[in-house]
């Protein structure tokens, strides 16, 4: 670049630079604005978090017993042994058994809603509402619920079922469940 480029370049950069300043005619508004910011106390800067040191931690229970390891030795049962422990106690079901209608329905959408006395026997029996609002009665003997549920005790308060269900391993076991009068009805 010849020296006639670079005057030409300097006399550009000059000519811009003095006109940010020369053309800005009232500048009274900036300087109170910038003396107003001056006069106001400045922030408040809160102060670090103090950290608190950290406290080693020596694990003691090396001397303990392994959690992972079984306190028992397992015992290998024989095919015999086996079949006989998933047999359980021979209980079971009664298939052949006709079924009532509330045995369609889970426990927990039957409510009992009240009792009644019959008239001739004096036999107490329990209103039982269904999730589709029908009231059914039972008593003493009758069944109810998905699980073989058969009704022992029986109320003013509420039922005792006896139900039989799957006990995990292949056989069957009984298992106490009831259900209380519904006080909001």
């Amino acid at each position: 670049m010849n020296i006639l480029g670079k005057f030409f370049v300097l006399f550009v950069t000059c000519f811009a630079l003095s006109g940010c300043v020369d053309w800005v005619e009232d500048t009274e508004d900036l300087t109170a604005f910038v003396n107003e910011a001056k006069r106001t106390p400045g922030g408040r800067v809160e102060p670090l978090p103090e950290f608190k040191p950290y406290q080693s931690f020596v694990y003691k229970g090396a001397s303990m017993r392994e959690p992972f390891i079984a306190l028992l030795p397992e015992v290998q049962l024989s095919e015999e042994d086996l079949s006989a422990e998933l047999a359980g106690n021979g209980l079971q079901p009664d298939n052949e058994r006709e079924k009532s209608y509330l045995e369609s329905f889970p426990i927990d959408e039957l409510r009992m809603v009240g009792t009644i006395t019959g008239r001739e026997d004096g036999r107490l029996w329990a209103l039982i509402r269904d999730s589709n609002a029908e009231i059914h009665r039972v008593t003493d003997g009758d069944y109810m619920g998905l699980d073989f549920g058969e009704i022992t005790l029986l109320n003013e308060h509420g039922i005792q079922l006896i139900e039989i269900v799957k006990n995990g391993r292949g056989g069957w076991m009984k298992r106490s469940r009831s259900v209380a009068l519904d006080e909001q009805e």
